[in-house]
Order: structure tokens, then sequence, then C-alpha cells
């Protein structure tokens, strides 16, 4: 019984580990492209923000630092929520769509709630390399010297982790439970609002001055994205308490992971 029984969890395994290569390879053709998408957006954040703002009399500190080193968390917390969701979201309105190239995936040897985790799991290896690509623009870039170093590696690796697993989850929530042609909508309505109330530009200390909003955004999992990374990264810049950061993140995880899974069983078993 126990030798079949670690058959068959080998041969799960080898499956998973089969369709992470595949995407592996299908990104290493494409890695041109994915570079691309990933830094233009904090390219851009940090020319007008960190380069020119500062230039022209615009660049004040925020929370006792100057604006390029605040920024850097939120914008690597940017990149690992916009690529998580570019990775599964995206792909799967086309592969929930007419020609249903979903079930290709689904014919291989393992539990269909496992394809759908597999697509967590390789979102969050784009995720961290996202994040990671936008640590040498934020150097190079901005007109201001950033003030950043690792103070703590495992805060940094864990947040880092389940940031992007989250990322993931939400990008498996939206592509299993939304139409494809209303994913555009999801983006102007959701995905970017939650970006702009994440604290990416700001620490989420400073809110305390608009009390409201500082309650209502602990809601939006960018935000211990970005608290976590400023935790790891800055640590002279206000942050949430490391513990709080973290069981939020699982939290959000597990929710985000649940609905995900349980979408893309309905939309595969329709």
């Amino acid at each position: 019984m126990s030798s079949a029984m670690e058959t068959k969890n080998h041969s799960f395994a080898s499956a998973f580990a089969g369709m992470m290569l595949r995407d592996l390879r299908v990104l290493r053709r494409e890695i041109g492209p994915f570079v691309l998408r990933i830094i233009m957006q904090p390219l851009l954040f940090l020319f007008v923000f960190t380069y020119i703002f500062p230039r022209i009399g615009q660049g004040n500190a925020v929370g006792g630092a100057n604006f390029a080193t605040v920024l850097l968390p939120g914008l690597m917390a940017v990149a690992i929520m916009f690529s998580g969701i570019a990775a599964v979201a995206l792909p799967l309105s086309q592969e929930f769509g007419i020609t249903r190239e979903i079930d290709d995936r689904v014919m291989c040897p393992l539990p269909v709630a496992a394809v759908a985790i597999e697509k967590i799991c390789f979102s969050s290896v784009q995720s961290i390399l996202a994040a990671l690509l936008v640590v040498p623009l934020a150097y190079l870039i901005p007109a201001t010297p950033v003030h950043a170093h690792v103070a703590s590696w495992p805060m940094l690796v864990a947040t880092l982790i389940l940031a992007s697993l989250v990322s993931g989850a939400l990008g498996l929530t939206i592509g299993s439970n939304v139409k494809p042609q209303q994913i555009g909508l999801v983006f102007s309505i959701v995905v970017v609002p939650i970006t702009f109330l994440g604290c990416v530009y700001y620490p989420w200390a400073v809110l305390s001055h608009v009390r409201w909003l500082q309650i209502a955004v602990l809601l939006n999992p960018i935000v211990y994205m970005s608290e976590g990374l400023r935790a790891a990264l800055t640590p002279g810049v206000p942050h949430m308490p490391s513990l709080l950061i973290l069981v939020a993140l699982l939290a959000s995880l597990g929710l985000l992971g649940t609905f995900g899974i349980k979408g893309f069983l309905r939309r595969v078993i329709s």
C-alpha cells in the first residue's frame, strides 16, 4: 500500500515539475517581451518621480527618507503584483476561451486543483524576477541616492515568496471568475485602484492623518507587500510590525487561493 502511494506521489511530483519546466521554457523564449513588460512601468515612475521631480524642486521627503528610498519597496511590490496577475489571469482568459486550451493542461496525471496551484507557483517565479529587476533601476535613475540595504534576509525572502504567491493567487481568482472579455475592465476598476492605495508611494504610517483610509487599505494585499519590503530593505522608513505583515500575507494567500482554485475547478468542469 505504501509503495503504491509513493509511486503515485512520485508520478504527481514528476508531472508537476514537467509543467513547471514547460512553462519556464516558454518564458525563456519570450524573455525579451517579459523584461520589457516588467520594467516599463517602474522605469517611468522612477524617471518622473525620482529624476524629474527632484530637479524641478518637487521631490519631497516622506517618512524621514527621500522619496526614491520610500518608492523602491513600493515599486517592487507593484512589479510583483502586476507580473503575478499578468502571468495567470491573461493566459487563463485565452485557455478558457473558445478553443478550450485548458483541457490539454488538465489531462496531465495531476489532480485538477494541482494544475491551478502550478500556475500560482510558476507566476511566483516571474514575480520574484520582476521585483529583482526593479532594484538596479532604482539605483541608476533617481537624482537622489537610494538608501536601502537588507536589514533582515529572512524577512526579505519570506515577503518575496508570500507576496509573489499572493499575486499569483489573485491572478488565478481574476482569471477563473471573470469572463475573458471583462479582464481589461477588472484591471481598470480593481488592479489600478489597489495599486494607488497600496502604500506604494508612501508608508502606511503616514496615513494616520486620514484615519478612515488608513483602516480601509488594510484590506489591500499590496499594502502588506510594500510594508514587508520596507521592513526588510529600508528599516529607517516607518513600517508595520513584521509579524503582522507575514500573518496578513498568509491570510491573503489562503483566501485568494481558495477562491481562485474553486473558480478554476468550476470553469474546468463546466
